[in-house]
């Protein structure tokens, strides 16, 4: 009897996991933080093996069941399709090197990925979202080009250390957090705040002035403030989004 009831709660737990990350994928979409079939979201499940998106699906097409289980090795344990290369060597070294890095989240978005492409570009501790990455963003400002073999998997895990964003210099960002929530929360609130100090920067070039500077004391007191309640935080506003969803691509959960 126990062993059954475990069977149908870790089955509850990986079909859980399916269906957010199908959600995570859809609201990217609606956010404009994918780019073509490109582009790549995970996560960890209790048996070891992760969830990765299918090769050559748009993410407005993803669903809970389209999704491949993968383990360490690259084999497919569940789903049908294949994986892109640079996909399973950037999360699977990730999730290894990370135990709390449950979920990684690796996009183009623009705003974000404009910052990489500056010479030491770096997110400002000049406005409240951006707030929330004091202290916690890692910057790999060497381009090795695509990441297709294990080695160049574990440079981006050890660069990412103990922070949960990793700015990618000419590519992109990965976000990491111990939830699918929170790591979509974090994702959404960062393109917020870089593209607020996009657009910061274009007012300064066009009539001068200068980033306004936050006191680092006041900086690291909001941050610690944030990061208190965003468990709590993330989770009300996946759920918020999910109910967008469920009225209007209620097809992701299939």
């Amino acid at each position: 009897m126990g062993n059954m009831f475990d069977g149908r709660r870790a089955d509850a737990v990986v079909l859980a996991a399916r269906i957010d990350l199908a959600a995570a994928f859809r609201l990217a979409v609606r956010l404009d933080l994918h780019e073509g079939v490109c582009n790549h979201f995970s996560v960890m499940l209790p048996d070891g093996s992760f969830l990765l998106n299918r090769y050559g699906l748009h993410w407005s097409e993803v669903t809970a069941t389209n999704l491949l289980a993968l383990d360490a090795g690259g084999n497919v344990l569940s789903g049908e399709g294949a994986y892109e290369k640079t996909a399973f060597y950037i999360h699977s070294r990730l999730h290894l090197a990370h135990s709390r890095a449950a979920c990684v989240l690796n996009t183009h978005m623009p705003y974000a990925t404009a910052l990489t492409l500056i010479e030491n570009g770096r997110l400002e501790m000049v406005e409240q979202n951006a707030l929330r990455f004091h202290d916690d963003i890692a910057y790999d400002d060497t381009y090795n080009g695509l990441v297709v073999d294990a080695g160049e998997g574990d440079r981006l895990a050890a660069a990412l250390g103990s922070k949960r964003v990793l700015f990618l210099a000419n590519h992109g960002v990965i976000v990491v957090g111990p939830s699918i929530a929170e790591a979509f929360d974090l994702l959404y609130y960062l393109e917020r705040a870089c593209r607020l100090q996009v657009l910061a920067r274009s007012m300064i070039a066009q009539g001068g002035g200068r980033l306004r500077p936050v006191r680092p004391e006041v900086a690291k007191r909001a941050h610690d403030m944030m990061q208190a309640d965003a468990p709590e935080y993330a989770g009300a506003h996946f759920a918020a989004l999910k109910r967008i969803l469920d009225r209007e691509e209620p097809d992701y959960s299939r």
